[in-house]
């Protein structure tokens, strides 16, 4: 089960009893920020794209959207999302508790700006009713992530007005 394999991944930094699990589905943004009881832009998305044969995952707040041109901008490739029929396979958590914890070899995790405005975020842990409360300096640290990258849009709107 991906959550055993998160919680075993999440003892090297001593976090695996931050793991919530919950009686309801987390598996969706509004989902999750129900079961948190919180808004739906703190809880991290973790999204699954193909890069040619490389597997990509960009984890980014919970009202961003991927903006293709800067995706491709970024990337020199398309963003071209793997379909949820191979996303366990090819990552190792199925859709719904896709995170970037314990992943498959050779997945590249990128963690996006949009997540940068928050003092903690709430990724997934694996399974479609979990999640774990981490503050960007442990997102960053226990995801493994390569670098941070400016891939998504529709989250500065809010941002705008918290100025």
């Amino acid at each position: 089960m991906a959550i055993e394999r998160v919680r075993e991944y999440l003892k090297q930094w001593n976090a695996q009893d931050k793991i919530q699990e919950f009686e309801v589905s987390s598996a969706t943004v509004e989902l999750a920020a129900q079961a948190l009881h919180c808004e739906g832009k703190r809880i991290a998305k973790t999204l699954s794209f193909y890069q040619g044969e490389e597997c990509v995952l960009i984890v980014a707040a919970g009202d961003a959207k991927v903006d293709n041109a800067k995706y491709k901008a970024r990337f020199g490739t398309k963003a071209k999302m793997i379909p949820a029929a191979e996303v366990e396979e090819k990552i190792g958590h199925a859709v719904g508790g896709v995170c970037p914890f314990a992943v498959n070899d050779g997945v590249k995790i990128y963690l996006d700006a949009s997540l940068k405005r928050f003092s903690t975020v709430f990724p997934a842990c694996g399974s479609s009713n979990s999640a774990i409360e981490l503050t960007m300096q442990e997102l960053e640290e226990y995801s493994g992530t390569r670098e941070w990258v400016d891939v998504c849009k529709g989250w500065e709107e809010d941002q705008a007005k918290a100025c």
